[in-house]
């Protein structure tokens, strides 16, 4: 198979869909791998280590998406990408439709068969290629909050740790899974006084486990969240459901209960965001104000520190990426991990989440397959 990776358009986005590590990988196994020129340059992975490891060169993305059997990137395809992709040709990369009814409509156009990391699952119940992801997001999360709270950047002004005899930054945390656990690894190590709210009780006995006594876990009521929001000089949303629009935990209504300055780090915003006045930025232009609360929403937090995250991200995509490449859609037919990545197939949407959102008709994966 011909695999085809473009560099990543997105604003400020430096990940690359293929390390050259991961494209001598594809090339072991017999495929042949189409990388556009300056691809991997966010990393510091020039045209030549892709050379070294078998990958062709091209100059354009347009030569990528035309030469290609599969593509594999990192974000979502814009629009100039997705009216380049084509019938019988595999998309696998981050899609987050759900919020997204203009890609949608231009995926389900193009006829492409396309995989999103955020819904494969495994054995236990996890989402593999968006966890890697989700634990760059969590930590920096806590970076970018407090450096928002910085009063030149609009914060009130606290540091998170606090110093001797002045208390420490108060952090609440909504959702206790990857997101949560390592945004509170972050904020407990810089000696913040951290507050996890979740609506699973056995995830909370574990997190306090796990942390010792060193966060406070709440159980998510209405109340609860109310109390722990209002107290709060920094709240991470860090709430998800997987294929679908994270539910708006926080309302406008809401802020004004809040501490002027407070800063608000929605993680969820790629499916939305759990804040309702929550909209998606960019490293360039990372926070908004509205009602006197810092809010910062970018879309692509781990593309900020892309040599870590792609590589996490190419751990993670690897193996299904090469059963993709090894048997085509007999691997999705076969792999009920990989079926449940499945979010659009030629003009369907194969993934209820997305369809319940968006309001499409949901097509069963096995029922649309038709592999032989």
């Amino acid at each position: 198979m011909r695999i085809g990776c473009p560099k990543e358009i997105k604003n400020h986005e430096y990940r690359v869909g293929l390390t050259p590590g991961a494209v001598r990988e594809y090339v072991a196994h017999g495929h042949e791998v189409i990388v556009e020129t300056k691809a991997g340059a966010g990393i510091g992975a020039e045209d030549d280590a892709y050379r070294g490891a078998g990958a062709k060169i091209v100059a354009t993305a347009k030569d990528v998406f035309d030469r290609s059997d599969m593509i594999v990137k990192v974000k979502e395809p814009q629009p100039s990408e997705w009216a380049q992709l084509r019938d019988g040709q595999i998309l696998y990369t981050y899609l987050h439709l759900a919020p997204d009814p203009e890609q949608t409509k231009g995926l389900l156009g193009s006829g492409v068969t396309a995989i999103a990391y955020e819904t494969v699952t495994d054995d236990r119940g996890g989402l593999p290629l968006l966890a890697p992801m989700s634990e760059v997001a969590g930590r920096l999360a806590i970076q970018a909050g407090a450096t928002a709270l910085q009063k030149a950047n609009g914060g009130r002004g606290i540091l998170l740790g606090g110093v001797p005899g002045v208390l420490p930054a108060k952090v609440t945390i909504l959702g206790g899974g990857v997101v949560g656990l390592h945004s509170a690894r972050m904020a407990v190590g810089l000696g913040a006084d951290v507050t996890i709210l979740d609506r699973s009780i056995p995830r909370l006995r574990q997190l306090d486990e796990l942390f010792g006594g060193r966060v406070h876990t709440r159980f998510s009521t209405i109340d609860a969240l109310e109390e722990e929001v209002f107290s709060a000089d920094l709240v991470i949303g860090a709430v998800l459901i997987p294929g679908a629009a994270a539910p708006k935990l926080v309302t406008r209504e809401m802020l004004s209960g809040m501490k002027k300055g407070a800063v608000i780090v929605d993680v969820a915003i790629d499916q939305g965001g759990c804040f309702e006045t929550s909209h998606a930025t960019t490293h360039s232009d990372p926070t908004y104000e509205v009602d006197g609360v810092v809010h910062y929403c970018v879309a692509n937090m781990p593309g900020a520190v892309p040599v870590t995250s792609a590589q996490a991200l190419n751990n993670a995509t690897l193996y299904y990426g090469l059963q993709l490449a090894d048997r085509g859609l007999k691997a999705i037919a076969e792999d009920r991990h990989l079926r449940a990545g499945l979010n659009v197939h030629r003009g369907r949407v194969t993934n209820r989440a997305v369809a319940d959102a968006l309001g499409y008709e949901s097509h069963a994966p096995e029922a649309v397959l038709n592999v032989a």
